[in-house]
């Protein structure tokens, strides 16, 4: 599942770029492939930073997370055809970046909750007499045990 689509890219660039940046075969047509291959890179992109926080992909997708997605796709349809990207679009991309690492890094929400961590990653605790392992001066098996034996 892409988390942007054609019609968003559209809202982004008017359909004669689209076509510049595309149409490698003189069609006079933007190619929806291209456009389709730009987008499952940025969202590869995208998952690499957010895979080891939620669960993949995400259902439904955050509009911050479709946001990031459209400009990525958008700097990537630049970069197959421009040797020059224009700044705003790298500016764009380098802003979707340290979003990234934002979220990855937990400091910045993208309005979902996180996954909880898994049975193997969560201590337990118990408090109770008979699941101590250690008390005050005897060991639990009634014998002494301080540590003035060592």
């Amino acid at each position: 599942m892409a988390y942007c689509a054609y019609a968003d890219i559209k809202k982004i660039l008017p359909e004669e770029t689209l076509v510049q940046l595309t149409d490698d075969e003189g069609a006079g047509v933007a190619n929806q492939t291209r456009i389709s291959e730009a987008i499952a890179q940025a969202d590869d992109e995208i998952n690499a930073y957010l895979g080891m926080k939620y669960s993949l992909p995400l259902s439904p997708v955050p509009a911050i997370v479709k946001k990031l997605s459209v400009d990525m796709a958008v700097y990537n349809l630049y970069s197959r055809r421009m040797e020059s990207i224009p700044e705003t679009r790298a500016e764009r991309y380098k802003n979707c970046l340290r979003l990234l690492e934002g979220i990855a890094a937990g400091k910045i929400s993208i309005g979902e909750a996180t996954e909880p961590a898994g049975e193997e990653d969560q201590v337990k605790v118990s408090t109770s007499a008979e699941d101590r392992t250690f008390t005050k001066g005897k060991k639990s098996d009634g014998s002494s045990g301080t540590l003035d034996n060592y």
